[in-house]
């Protein structure tokens, strides 16, 4: 999820985290924000469903989704970390 927000805010927009749906806009964003491809983002939003069913009602989460979930964000911070680099390496340096 802060991979998301990341690529949101490198971009110079921002979510009101006040408000329900701004995982879903971070997550569904990140074709235009970084490049990911949309297959990827299909998943990633079908793995925020599952967190929102099992943080909200208490569903437990199998062991395989918890690998898939895992092998995800490992690949999403991969994309990060390039496209930082890339388009806004300035962020990457400490002031």
């Amino acid at each position: 999820m802060q991979c998301a927000m990341l690529a949101l805010w490198a971009n110079g927009y921002r979510t009101s985290t006040s408000q329900p749906g701004h995982h879903q806009t971070a997550i569904q964003s990140l074709g235009l924000t970084m490049g990911v491809a949309q297959p990827d983002i299909i998943v990633l939003d079908a793995l925020r469903r599952q967190r929102n069913v099992s943080d909200y009602e208490g569903d437990p989460v199998s062991t395989a989704t918890l690998r898939g979930c895992v092998d995800q964000a490992t690949k999403l911070l991969a994309n990060a970390e390039r496209w930082l680099r890339a388009h806004r390496p300035d962020l990457l340096t400490p002031p």
